[in-house]
């Protein structure tokens, strides 16, 4: 059963969501502001506006390093999941191929945030419970058991 999602957050302008990137990039964003939606539109403007930025290579270590800036520990329970990180970052590089590049940051990922890749969710289309939740698929990126994630 899919995890009940609430109606997302939105963003209210551009400026909003770098803060929130540069805020994890720079370990300053406050730990209560590393929210669903934020994980998804710091993501996003890594993806479509820092190209100086290998996401493929460094979310880990960003991630890791946000984390245990304002307290939190990276282990086997909680912190930092490479499975649910990788395959988000597939699915917001799949939504952005299709996105309008015209289109202001904050429109991307406000509608991103309504679409299926942007939900809670999205990991569980391609992982069953037992597969997505297990010590392995935090430590490392463990391939899906359900179905392919687009790009794959």
């Amino acid at each position: 059963m899919p995890i009940a999602d609430p109606v997302p957050r939105p963003f209210p302008d551009d400026a909003a969501i770098r803060r929130v990137g540069e805020g994890v990039l720079a370990c300053t964003l406050p730990k209560d502001d590393w929210t669903h939606e934020a994980h998804i539109a710091a993501t996003c403007w890594l993806l479509r506006d820092r190209p100086d930025v290998n996401v493929d290579a460094e979310i880990a270590t960003i991630i890791c390093r946000y984390n245990e800036s304002v307290g939190g520990v990276n282990d086997d329970t909680s912190g930092y999941h490479a499975t649910i990180t990788q395959s988000f970052v597939s699915g917001i590089r799949s939504y952005l191929a299709h996105a309008a590049p015209e289109a202001s940051l904050v429109v991307t990922v406000n509608t991103l945030l309504l679409r299926a890749e942007g939900r809670r969710d999205w990991p569980l289309r391609f992982y069953s419970r037992d597969q997505l939740f297990s010590v392995a698929a935090r430590r490392d990126f463990v391939a899906p058991d359900l179905a392919p994630l687009p790009g794959a």
